[in-house]
């Protein structure tokens, strides 16, 4: 076993061990599994003493496992409806639902997913079944609940995945109504890769005296993902990631953009300039995302351009590199990107692209991640031009400096003259004034006089 496998496996416990029910341990044996991983080798025995869990792992360490196989130790499959598992996006919603699945086919546990993009009736059909594990979108969630088709009186079980992004500000007020309107208090279990003080803080008014279980020390990093940084202009970021795909030739890199118009662009290059490359952000249909994934999961990909929102859902273990085309401003969500790469033992790079002004962002990172991030350079790329509106911005603040440093010479008035006298007693610099200024401040005092 290689000794990135060693850092994330507890070698000397099985499955057996933890006090799993022997159909969880027979499903575990014919998948493989022997082993659990740090985050579940820790966290599975607390859970299965009913008391609330945060856990908190780096990416790619079994963490839907972690709370997985104790929620499918305590259910009681004849109840119906008795666990909710809220996480962030649809394709995240999917991978979860089948993983849940896959854990509990030899216990006979069935698990529905709900989102949004899929009719309400498909799922609506599934939900008559009653089936014990829910696992969904807060928003389809709450819509379902809304129209009487999944009443929430009955769930003894509450997980958050994801739960940085799930308590969030863009989710904050949906979390607190569903979990507001359970009927019953339920055991909790909340888990992530990164969670900040004031997550923890929000996290815990939600749970009772969660015990808190974090299985790495030092860095938050994955420690076989080899990392580096490109300086590089905004205008060449294109011509880079094109010249690194080409040169390097990946097997399934991951390209991160900040926003959903960047993800457009860089796919329509890439595909403009032969690199077979798929979007994936919030914005695209359904449909279309499910045909994006399908490709993923089958290896008939080579670049996936993605938001951080869309990539929440990204499972799939043969990512080779990850590309921060556009750095996060926030470091805890590098921490997240990278970690898609490197799963399952195997190895992983990341490239970052840093423009000249995201030097502090660069720092910010290494700080967290407690890693100097070493610089790459090639020398057979040569950037480009530089652009005519670059330019011209350029040229026009030289001329405003220069306006100014011409205005401010004026107003200063002419050189003041000093004495060839030196007097350290009384002026610091030695020097004594000749004659006052040419130019002083002649504003008056105003005072109660008359």
């Amino acid at each position: 076993m290689s000794q990135s496998a060693l850092d994330t496996f507890v070698t000397d416990k099985t499955f057996a061990d933890l006090g799993l029910r022997p159909a969880l341990l027979e499903g575990l044996t014919k998948r493989g599994f022997k082993h659990p991983t740090r985050i579940q080798a820790a966290l599975i025995p607390v859970a299965l003493t009913g008391r609330d869990v945060l856990g908190q792992a780096k990416t790619g360490t079994g963490k839907t496992a972690a709370f997985g196989l104790p929620l499918l130790h305590m259910l009681d499959t004849t109840a119906g409806f008795s666990a909710l598992v809220l996480v962030p996006t649809r394709e995240l919603a999917i991978q979860v639902a089948k993983e849940l699945q896959e854990l509990g086919s030899f216990a006979k546990v069935q698990t529905v997913a709900v989102y949004g993009g899929q009719p309400i009736n498909t799922q609506q059909k599934l939900l008559e079944k009653r089936p014990p594990i829910i696992v969904g979108t807060p928003g389809r969630v709450m819509d379902l609940a809304e129209r009487g088709i999944l009443p929430f009186g009955d769930f003894r079980f509450a997980i958050l995945d994801e739960v940085d992004r799930m308590l969030d500000i863009g989710f904050r007020d949906d979390i607190r109504k569903i979990l507001g309107r359970l009927k019953k208090v339920p055991q909790t279990m909340f888990v992530s890769a990164t969670i900040s003080p004031d997550i923890e803080k929000l996290a815990r008014s939600y749970m009772k005296d969660p015990e808190k279980i974090v299985t790495f020390e030092k860095s938050l990093t994955v420690s076989q993902v080899k990392q580096s940084y490109f300086a590089v202009e905004r205008w060449d970021k294109r011509r880079l990631l094109l010249h690194l795909l080409r040169k390097e030739n990946p097997g399934l890199a991951v390209v991160f953009c900040r926003t959903k118009r960047a993800v457009d662009e860089v796919t329509e290059y890439l595909n403009k300039h032969k690199i077979d490359a798929q979007a994936m952000h919030g914005d695209l249909y359904q449909k279309k995302r499910d045909q994006v994934m399908v490709k993923l999961r089958e290896g008939s990909l080579k670049v996936l351009v993605a938001s951080d929102l869309a990539a929440r859902g990204l499972d799939v273990d043969d990512i080779s590199h990850v590309v921060n085309y556009d750095m996060p401003e926030d470091p805890e969500v590098y921490i997240h990107r990278i970690g898609r790469t490197a799963r399952a033992g195997r190895e992983g790079v990341a490239w970052s692209f840093v423009t000249p002004d995201q030097g502090e962002m660069l720092t910010n990172i290494e700080m967290l991640a407690n890693v100097e991030i070493p610089t790459t350079e090639y020398d057979d790329f040569k950037p480009g031009p530089v652009p005519a509106d670059v330019t011209a911005m350029r040229e026009h603040e030289a001329k405003r400096k220069e306006d100014l440093q011409v205005t401010r010479s004026r107003s200063a008035g002419p050189e003041v003259p000093v004495a060839e006298v030196v007097d350290t007693s009384m002026f610091p610099d030695g020097i004594v004034p000749a004659a006052l200024p040419g130019r002083r401040l002649g504003g008056r005092v105003r005072t109660n006089r008359r």
